[in-house]
């Protein structure tokens, strides 16, 4: 009798494993593919990751903090089972759409990002400073000025947006300074499900983030500012007012 009761034990804890696990096999798939549609990245697919160059360095290399904020979107796309390719803003790359496309850099000197923004955020300007540079990288989003204080506080724009040929979406990171990028890419990476959510496989958006003492917290400090998108979408209602130029 007792052997009897123990292998009934026996036997309801396997199957009871098992169902356990395959619930949580089938909830992990869920989410994977949740993020693969978000993203535009279905397993075997290809995507680009679009940055400027280093004007610093003689040859072709990529600025610290869009480095690593490249890692970040690395790690994204291999755990969507996708194949990224990096390319300079500069060289000559298809329209939109076809593939997922990641831009990430300053818009003032990112030519890519510069276009992306001014076809499918028209509602954003982008004041390119005046001859000594002064008010250079500003933002200008529903009549609101948003202008930097270096090492204090910076902003950046995150967007997803459908257009183009294709279905696949366009992920733009645009801030006013190198730090600003890797913050965005940040909090895109660590709040991907909730924005998934959200937003599901076809929505668009365009955050507004604030980045907070830089100078001592690098990017770990952003601050949601607000949701532009139906401003950024929007044709410019102000005049006398520059747009990022491609």
């Amino acid at each position: 009798m007792d052997d009897t009761l123990l292998l009934t034990a026996t036997v309801a804890l396997l199957v009871g494993l098992g169902a356990g696990w395959a619930v949580q096999s089938a909830l992990t798939r869920r989410k994977l593919v949740r993020e693969q549609s978000f993203f535009g990245l279905p397993e075997g697919s290809e995507c680009v990751l679009v940055t400027h160059r280093d004007s610093s360095s003689a040859q072709w290399s990529i600025p610290r903090h869009d480095a690593l904020a490249l890692l970040g979107l690395a790690s994204v796309v291999e755990n969507c089972g996708a194949h990224p390719e990096v390319a300079p803003h500069d060289t000559g790359l298809q329209g939109f759409g076809a593939r997922t496309e990641f831009c990430v850099g300053d818009p003032t000197a990112h030519r890519r990002l510069a276009a992306h923004m001014s076809n499918l955020l028209p509602g954003v300007t982008v004041h390119p400073g005046d001859a000594a540079g002064a008010g250079r990288g500003t933002f200008t989003v529903g009549g609101t000025a948003y202008r930097m204080e270096p090492g204090a506080v910076e902003y950046v724009l995150l967007a997803r947006l459908t257009a183009g040929e294709g279905d696949r979406p366009v992920f733009l990171a645009a801030g006013q300074r190198p730090v600003t990028h890797r913050a965005a890419v940040r909090h895109l990476v660590r709040n991907r499900a909730r924005l998934a959510r959200k937003y599901g496989a076809g929505g668009q958006f365009c955050l507004l983030l604030k980045v907070v003492n830089s100078q001592a917290y690098g990017p770990d400090v952003v601050e949601l500012v607000a949701d532009v998108t139906k401003a950024a979408i929007a044709p410019a209602e102000l005049k006398g007012q520059h747009r990022a130029a491609a």
